[in-house]
Order: C-alpha cells, then sequence, then structure tokens
C-alpha cells in the first residue's frame, strides 16, 4: 500500500458571515444568514523540504476565499427557480410574488444552482485549486473543503488537484 500525507487547516480566520435564500424542492427559504467555517485538507506528496504544504500558506490562501464571501449576499447566479436581474445599481430578485432588491456591492454573485453547504464548497474548492496550481503547488493530489453553516452541519466537496482546476 502506497503512502499518504496530508494536511489540514480550520478555526482560526477560516470563516465568512453571508446571507443567503437557498432553494428546496420548488420552494424558496426566507432571507437569512450564517457564520460558516471552512475546513480544508489538502492530500499530496512531500516537498524537498519534506512538507505536503505549509500550513501558513493553505491557511492564506483559504482565508482570501473566504474574505472574499464575507458580509454579503450570495446568490445563486444559475438558479433555474428565480428571475435574476442584474443592472448598474444592483440585482433583483423574483421568486413568485416575493420580490428582492440588493445593491451591487452587497453581493456575490456565485457561479452555482443553489447557495447550498456543498455547492458553496465546490466553488471554494476551485477557487482554492486554482490558487494552489498559480502558487507552483504542484505536490497537492487532492483538495476537500467542508463548509459549516452551524456546528454540527456541514457539507463539502473534495477531488483530485489537476492541471485543469
Amino acid at each position: 500500500m502506497s503512502e499518504q500525507r496530508h494536511v489540514s487547516v480550520e478555526g482560526v480566520r477560516l470563516r465568512f458571515a453571508a446571507a443567503h435564500m437557498a432553494t428546496l424542492g420548488d420552494e424558496l427559504e426566507p432571507l437569512h444568514g450564517h457564520n460558516y467555517e471552512v475546513r480544508a485538507r489538502v492530500d499530496g506528496d512531500l516537498t524537498s523540504d519534506q512538507w505536503v504544504i505549509d500550513f501558513s500558506a493553505l491557511k492564506r490562501i483559504v482565508r482570501a476565499t473566504c474574505e472574499r464571501l464575507d458580509h454579503v449576499f450570495l446568490l445563486q447566479r444559475r438558479s433555474t427557480l428565480l428571475a435574476i436581474a442584474e443592472d448598474e445599481g444592483g440585482w433583483s430578485i423574483r421568486f413568485r410574488d416575493r420580490r428582492y432588491r440588493f445593491p451591487a456591492s452587497d453581493v456575490v454573485a456565485l457561479p452555482i444552482e443553489n447557495t447550498t453547504a456543498e455547492l458553496i464548497a465546490q466553488w471554494m474548492w476551485g477557487e482554492v485549486a486554482s490558487s494552489l496550481l498559480a502558487e507552483g503547488h504542484r505536490q497537492i493530489r487532492r483538495l476537500g473543503i467542508e463548509v459549516e453553516e452551524m456546528p454540527g452541519q456541514a457539507g463539502g466537496y473534495a477531488r483530485a488537484v489537476d492541471e485543469g482546476a
């Protein structure tokens, strides 16, 4: 059996507070927010210095992604249930008889169908994987991201990291 090494980070400053309203079936949750916590794990080969990756480098990359989502409304831009329109001032969202208007500066429009923890984790996976590769961390073989909405309730995404990330 081959050996496997990994590094994981969580806790301090790997969090963000954000509002969202996910869809469930053909219903829309009320607008609400969470204090999300993020965990990341990388599996990989040891570098010549005998590291999979420096903890501080991984924390910095994950923290930067968290900061992009902090204190904003997370919009599921690819929703098939919401009528979404963007104009110069912001975003308008309609669901049946409900109407919302958000200033552009308060919204992060994610290219996902729903703002579930699982899909937020998958989006974050892409951002973190791209940053790892851009910084030359070619020894990383697999990346996992877990997004916790509240204690004991999390969704995650993991897969191999390759040049196509």
